[in-house]
């Protein structure tokens, strides 16, 4: 049996990144889809040169066809515009949603049984777009988020300590940005819990900082957005998926009930398999982390029934 097909739709940084990370587990072929003509074809390229220097025999298509991510086990999206001064988040919603609702129609129609990893922002709206245009079932959609929010905490907090960075687990839940919910409870260096290392405060600034970790990135570089790490996240994913790991992360998946949430795409953890979303796994939360989860799971639910409309794509939920 050959390599199984994954494509990276959106060759711009994150797409891109994604696309050579892939081609360097030497693991799978790789297809590099995008609109702007070039690009694409011009990036594969040069990670199938590079490819030669690292020993990786995956082979590495740029396209902007279709036909040719035909038959992928599994298909990142990244496709999407950043939100630009002056835009309205419900202005970037509407022109992701488009751009995603096009992107999936495309993608179920050559692989109709690959798994979807959205990637796009604003991440569990389009998430939820992906699923309802797709119609796939919902273990076979999901969205990054929260391993990116998780890793962005566990690098401050291995920073903070002076600790590697192995020695540090942390479960960021719910939205991305703002509504995110960490669970600080859960947290733990070498074990023990993060509160017997740090103080309040110091937890409290963490947290903070890892909220706004995209915006401070955006704010340095002036043009463009984070791409090493969010790349990186989805790597995490893709090969806890491939691999068969049964890895336990947290993503954006389809609540039907769990955690009191009921028809929406909100970051949760997720036992990640072959299949996709094989289990969400139930955390006991207190009644702070509970709170917090159903306010990030409002804020969702107010973006997606704004997209049902935008998108003339309500069918319950």
């Amino acid at each position: 049996m050959g390599r199984e097909k994954i494509t990276v739709i959106g060759a711009g940084n994150v797409g891109g990144t994604t696309a050579q990370r892939l081609m360097e587990t030497g693991r799978y072929d790789v297809v590099l889809l995008d609109v702007i003509d070039g690009i694409p074809q011009g990036k594969g390229l040069d990670l199938m040169q590079a490819g030669t220097l690292i020993g990786s025999d995956g082979q590495v298509v740029g396209t902007v066809e279709y036909q040719a991510t035909a038959g992928s086990s599994l298909v990142v999206i990244t496709s999407g515009v950043p939100r630009k001064p002056g835009m309205s988040r419900e202005q970037l919603l509407e022109i992701n949603a488009g751009i995603v609702r096009n992107v999936v129609t495309s993608v179920a129609a050559h692989s109709p049984n690959a798994i979807l990893l959205v990637v796009t922002n604003p991440l569990d709206v389009m998430t939820y777009v992906a699923h309802k245009v797709s119609r796939f079932p919902r273990e076979r959609v999901l969205g990054m988020a929260g391993v990116l929010d998780s890793a962005r905490l566990r690098a401050f907090i291995a920073a903070e300590l002076a600790v590697s960075v192995e020695n540090v687990q942390a479960m960021v839940l719910g939205g991305h940005g703002d509504s995110m919910v960490p669970l600080i409870r859960y947290t733990t260096v070498a074990g023990v819990p993060l509160s017997e290392w740090l103080s309040q405060d110091r937890i409290d600034a963490l947290v903070k900082r890892t909220q706004d970790g995209g915006a401070e990135i955006v704010a340095l570089l002036k043009t463009g957005s984070a791409f090493y790490a969010p790349s990186a996240s989805i790597i995490e994913m893709v090969e806890a998926i491939m691999l068969d790991s049964k890895k336990i992360l947290p993503c954006a998946a389809l609540c039907t009930g769990e955690y009191g949430i009921n028809g929406l795409f909100v970051g949760v953890p997720v036992k990640l398999g072959r299949r996709g979303v094989e289990e969400i796994v139930r955390l006991s939360l207190s009644e702070p982390e509970q709170a917090a989860l159903a306010r990030s799971a409002a804020v969702v639910k107010e973006h997606c029934d704004l997209v049902d409309t935008m998108i003339g794509h309500r069918t319950g939920g």
